[in-house]
C-alpha cells in the first residue's frame, strides 16, 4: 500500500477537491496502523499550523435514543445552510465489542442533508470509547475546519454519565429530549442536565401535550442544577424535526450563544487542546501497555501465577505496573 503524504493530502483538503481528502483525512486519522499514526500526527501538525480563516462554531448534539437525533439534525442542518453556513456533520455510532463493527447507518437517515454541495456528513465507529465520541472525534473536527467548514456538528451515542467529553470538545452543547419520556428524564437530571446549554423536547407535533410536559419537567430539573458561572440562562423549548416548527428558533438561539462566546472562544479552544492533550497521553499508555503485556506472555496462565503469587489483585497490579514503568525508562 502507497505510503499515504500529509502534505499532499492537506493541500487537497484546501482545495476543490476536499470532500473527498476529507474522507481519506478522517480515514487516516482513526486508523491504529502505526505507519499511519506517524502520518496522522504529522497531518494534525498541519491542520493547527493553519487555523482557518473563517470563524468555526462546534456544536455537540446528544438525546436518548429513539429521540429523532439524525430527523432534528438534518433539519437544523438544512436551516444552517440557508443561512449560509458550511456544515460537517461528525455522526458517531456505536462498536460492537464482539465484532468490532458499527451500525453507521445516520448518512442514509440524512438523505436530504446528504445532496446538498456546502454539507458534509461522516458516520465513524467510538471504537468502544465512553463519553459517545470516538479516539479520533477531535482530529476530524479539525480537519473538518481546515477543509473549511465552518459549523461542525457532532453527534453522539445516546446519553450516559461520560458525556462531559463532548461537552468539552465542542463550543456548545445541545440536549434532545421527547415526550412521555419517563425515567428517562430522571436519567438525564442525574447524569448531564447541567452540561448541557440549550435543551429542546422534540416530537412536539405527534404528543404536543406530553412535550410540553417533558418540557416543564426539564425546567424542574434546571432550577436543581448548580448556578452557571458564564450567567447564561438555559431554556427549554419544544420543536418538530419533521414538521420544521421550532428550529429557526432553535437556530436563532444557537446563535446568540455563539455571539456570547466571540471573547473566550480562543480560551475555550486552547481549555479543549489541553484536554485533547490528556486523552492521547492516556491512550498512548495504554497502548504501550497492551503491547508490554502481550509480549511479555502475560496470557491468563501468566496472571494466574501473579495472583498466586502475590495473593490480592491490587499487589499483583502494582508490580505489574512497577515492572511495565522500568522496562519504559531509557
Amino acid at each position: 500500500m502507497r505510503a499515504m503524504d500529509p502534505a499532499a493530502l492537506f493541500a487537497d483538503l484546501q482545495s476543490p477537491r476536499h470532500r473527498r481528502a476529507l474522507g481519506r483525512a478522517i480515514t487516516l486519522v482513526e486508523s491504529s496502523r502505526p505507519a499511519d499514526r506517524a502520518a496522522a500526527a504529522e497531518l494534525i501538525a498541519l491542520a493547527e499550523r493553519r487555523p482557518p480563516v473563517r470563524p468555526t462554531f462546534r456544536l455537540g448534539i446528544s438525546g436518548t435514543p429513539g429521540v429523532g437525533k439524525s430527523t432534528f439534525i438534518e433539519a437544523l442542518g438544512l436551516e444552517l445552510l440557508r443561512r449560509g453556513h458550511r456544515l460537517a456533520v461528525l455522526a458517531i455510532d456505536p462498536t460492537s465489542s464482539l465484532s468490532g463493527g458499527s451500525i453507521l447507518g445516520d448518512k442514509t437517515r440524512m438523505e436530504l442533508l446528504t445532496r446538498e454541495p456546502q454539507a458534509y456528513i461522516r458516520p465513524s465507529p467510538n471504537a468502544g470509547e465512553l463519553g459517545g465520541v470516538g479516539p479520533a472525534s477531535r482530529a476530524a473536527v479539525l480537519l473538518c475546519e481546515a477543509a473549511g467548514y465552518d459549523y461542525v456538528i457532532v453527534e453522539t451515542v445516546g446519553v450516559g454519565q461520560a458525556e462531559w467529553q463532548v461537552h468539552g470538545m465542542t463550543d456548545a452543547f445541545l440536549l434532545l429530549g421527547q415526550p412521555a419520556a419517563g425515567d428517562d428524564l430522571q436519567g438525564i437530571k442525574r447524569g448531564i442536565l447541567e452540561l448541557a446549554d440549550h435543551l429542546i423536547v422534540n416530537k412536539a407535533d405527534a404528543l404536543p401535550r406530553e412535550a410540553r410536559l417533558a418540557a416543564a419537567e426539564l425546567r424542574r430539573g434546571l432550577h436543581l442544577a448548580p448556578a452557571r458561572p458564564d450567567g447564561w440562562t438555559v431554556e427549554v423549548a419544544i420543536a418538530s424535526a419533521l414538521t420544521g416548527a421550532g428550529i429557526p428558533e432553535a437556530a436563532d438561539r444557537l446563535e446568540r450563544y455563539r455571539e456570547r462566546l466571540t471573547r473566550e472562544i480562543d480560551r475555550r479552544r486552547a481549555d479543549q487542546r489541553v484536554q485533547w492533550l490528556r486523552e492521547q497521553v492516556r491512550r498512548e499508555l495504554l497502548r504501550k501497555l497492551d503491547v508490554y503485556l502481550d509480549a511479555g506472555g502475560a496470557g491468563t496462565d501468566e496472571l494466574r501465577h501473579r495472583l498466586d503469587k502475590h495473593i490480592t489483585i491490587p499487589a499483583a497490579a502494582g508490580v505489574i505496573l512497577a515492572e511495565f514503568l522500568k522496562s519504559e525508562k531509557p
